[in-house]
């Protein structure tokens, strides 16, 4: 089943939206109920935001989650409370490490982790969930065999599992869902195309499109403990086609009438 009835879209899908109000409009009309926005540095203005937030609500849409880059973790945190409370998410998710700051060894990733660990440590004491978003190179092995994720998880911290990007990365989602169970609040649900198709969209596919079994997906999802299943695709060719094509098949997977 839906997990308590949300049928979120992470507006990264959504980018190429001419304004804000063009895609809360659409996702509201096919039937969404929850959106995760992004941001990719410090906003204009809190005014701004407000007003973002305030059209969110407007069309009966809430924002549970939302995704913040590194820097407004480590430099801005009341940045992140303030929009969190904002919007009434519970959940923010650090969704992306630049390639530049991405280290080849374990020590390496360990020292990020331990950043994420005071991250968690620092959201949880202003009453809000920290998780981490994983792409396809946290799930490849170094070369002493351990993986990135898991150094950058370490002991506490929550995961927000990217699905298709697990598979991406060579990694079979099923296992690491079990690995994680229990920490695991999100999950985005990004369906795969068939290799070699979909080539213009990054490999991905409209949820429910693609080759990856995602009732199996969304059962294990589910069972490890997941709150929110957000939507996504990194980019589709159409963001109104794979909207409506994803919450037809939403529905059918979790079971929404």
């Amino acid at each position: 089943m839906i997990p308590n009835n949300d049928l979120s879209f992470q507006m990264f899908s959504s980018r190429e939206a001419e304004t804000m109000e063009e895609q809360l409009s659409l996702l509201a009309e096919l039937g969404y109920t929850d959106v995760q926005p992004f941001f990719f540095g410090p906003p204009e203005s809190m005014d701004a935001v407000r007003d973002d937030a305030a059209e969110m609500k407007r069309h009966g849409l809430t924002a549970k989650s939302g995704h913040f880059t590194f820097d407004i973790f480590e430099r801005h945190p009341d940045l992140v409370e303030e929009i969190a409370k904002a919007y009434g998410m519970w959940l923010v998710v650090l969704p992306y490490i630049d390639p530049e700051d991405r280290p080849s060894d374990a020590d390496g990733w360990k020292a990020i982790g331990a950043k994420l660990a005071r991250f968690t440590e620092e959201m949880t004491a202003r009453g809000l969930t920290f998780a981490y978003h994983n792409h396809e190179f946290e799930m490849v092995p170094l070369a002493d065999g351990s993986y990135p994720i898991d150094h950058l998880l370490g002991e506490r911290v929550p995961f927000e599992p990217d699905l298709a990007w697990m598979v991406a990365g060579g990694a079979e989602p099923l296992a690491w869902l079990k690995k994680y169970a229990g920490r695991i609040p999100a999950v985005h649900v990004k369906d795969k195309a068939a290799e070699g198709e979909n080539a213009d969209q990054m490999g991905f596919a409209d949820l429910g499109h693609g080759v990856l079994d995602w009732q199996t997906l969304w059962d294990a999802s589910i069972e490890a403990g997941a709150e929110l299943m957000v939507v996504e695709h990194d980019m589709p060719g159409d963001w109104r086609r794979f909207a409506r094509r994803s919450i037809e098949s939403l529905r059918r997977i979790g079971g929404a009438g």
